[in-house]
């Protein structure tokens, strides 16, 4: 028992910089105390006394803020950092040398019987606020990125962001790789780490106006240099594209002849006006 508890004061010291001395991290780290307070409780439910196992889960929650059902499996050098806000459920199966962030859920999607919560394999990261939900496996070595929702397997050593989350880093195939770079090209960061934090998407759908932009001038070039070679185009206007103004478009009104005005049909392609 004492080397176990050396064993996640040391952990403690490999993870947390912030960590000066073993009195301190053994007095005042809630992560700890949360992992201390389960191993007895885990140890009382194995033994069938699952009331006093959940009341001392319920005390150490109240005393950390991290709530960790007795029959949950934990494994070895598991660290929660900051802690506030953690909840490990009952069927969750956590790895060895895991790390937690605050706010994290290991969590389940349906009220029946059985396993119905996640199991993190070794090396595990889970950052803060993200949310890993049903009985999901995440591979060995994974990264979960911080306020992402979890709800698909994830292949070991892989790194997942997102609502829902999907894969940004690990082994890709040729195809990945190729759409990869063309993200890339136009702008887009999963992770949104340039200097003045843009939001990914709206970045991506910029340039990808940008470039709309850049053929219609090019085009209309095009078809200036084709006229003047006296080449015979379709003059038909393109339709013209009017600020959005949150509102489905009007009906035709009809003609006097009453024929329904017929909508004006133009190339492809959305040119300017």
């Amino acid at each position: 028992m004492f080397d176990r508890i050396r064993e996640d004061i040391r952990v403690t010291f490999d993870r947390d910089p912030a960590a000066r001395t073993a009195f301190e991290v053994f007095t005042t780290y809630p992560g700890l105390h949360a992992v201390l307070f389960h191993r007895c409780s885990h140890v009382l439910w194995n033994h069938h006394l699952k009331w006093p196992a959940r009341f001392l889960s319920t005390l150490a929650r109240f005393f950390t803020g991290i709530e960790i059902h007795p029959a949950a499996r934990i494994g070895r050098r598991f660290f929660i950092d900051h802690g506030m806000g953690v909840v490990i459920g009952e069927t969750a199966e956590v790895g060895d040398n895991c790390t937690l962030y605050h706010a994290v859920t290991l969590g389940g999607t349906s009220w029946e019987k059985g396993k119905r919560h996640p199991t993190l394999g070794n090396d595990v990261v889970v950052g803060a606020g993200a949310k890993v939900l049903g009985p999901i496996t995440i591979g060995e070595g994974s990264r979960i990125g911080s306020n992402a929702v979890v709800v698909k397997d994830v292949p070991p050593r892989s790194t997942v962001v997102g609502v829902p989350a999907h894969i940004v880093r690990g082994q890709r195939s040729a195809d990945e790789q190729r759409r990869q770079a063309t993200a890339k090209k136009i702008g887009f960061d999963a992770y949104g780490t340039t200097q003045d934090m843009p939001d990914p998407i709206a970045n991506a759908i910029d340039r990808l106006l940008d470039h709309i932009h850049a053929m219609d001038t090019r085009l209309e070039e095009i078809c200036a240099a084709v006229r003047r070679l006296g080449v015979e185009l379709d003059s038909t206007p393109l339709p013209e594209l009017k600020p959005f103004e949150g509102q489905s478009p009007q009906t035709p009104k009809s003609t006097d002849d009453g024929e329904g005005a017929q909508p004006e049909r133009g190339g492809g392609h959305p040119g300017n006006s």
